[in-house]
């Protein structure tokens, strides 16, 4: 959203928002099926669920991050579910993991602000960070800042390793719950399972814990 440029889905719309941010791998080593699975699963799965359901639909807010290049990181506007149209990611090069999170935190803290500023009530964001390999950039004290956030209850972090090559101890350092790993490919199951869980979380009272689904579809056991 540029500045300057009032968000009108917010002035039509003043429902409680769970924003939610997707920070995702699209290094070179996500190429070929891969990406063309996730791709799949982003259009058909994530973008269907949370647009089918009259609770997600209204009160879900999107937002996609990709990172991979040299060192590039594409962010996307905010859009509530009902409007999110997936992005076609490609994947090349490197995995600034790093800069990627950097960038989420500062969306996620804008984002807050435009919502106060709009009079528009919000819970606590979740941030979704998925990688196939080890980041390429400084990514420690990123890592800190995303595990001190979830820590102070400004967000959620799922942290999910992609395949072999997916370093889940270094993306474990994310998150307070560590890193899962997900079954295979199973992008489909994953993003059903995430728009459920933004389902829970919007429903859920003031003052009381969302009780998410299981992982059990889309995750090995337990946190890494």
């Amino acid at each position: 959203m540029a500045i300057g440029i009032p968000d009108v889905s917010l002035q039509d719309n003043t429902d409680e928002r769970t924003p939610l941010v997707l920070v995702l791998d699209c290094s070179g080593s996500m190429k070929d099926e891969r990406i063309a699975d996730l791709n799949d699963a982003l259009k058909n799965n994530l973008e269907v669920e949370m647009k089918k359901d009259p609770t997600t639909s209204t009160r879900g807010r999107v937002m996609v991050i990709e990172f991979g290049g040299d060192d590039e990181i594409k962010q996307g506007l905010w859009q509530d579910a009902i409007d999110f149209q997936a992005p076609t990611l490609v994947a090349d090069g490197r995995t600034p993991t790093g800069a990627a999170i950097t960038s989420a935190l500062a969306a996620i803290e804008a984002q807050k602000a435009e919502l106060k500023a709009n009079g528009v009530p919000y819970k606590r964001p979740i941030l979704m960070l998925m990688s196939d390999g080890e980041p390429t950039d400084n990514w420690e004290i990123a890592a800190d800042a995303c595990k001190a956030a979830e820590a102070a209850n400004k967000v959620t972090v799922f942290s999910i390793g992609v395949g072999d090559g997916a370093d889940l101890t270094k993306l474990g350092r994310f998150s307070k719950n560590g890193a899962k790993q997900l079954k295979g490919t199973q992008f489909k199951e994953l993003f059903v399972w995430l728009s459920a869980s933004v389902k829970a979380v919007s429903k859920t009272a003031k003052g009381e814990s969302a009780q998410l689904p299981s992982t059990d579809s889309w995750a090995s056991t337990g946190p890494v």
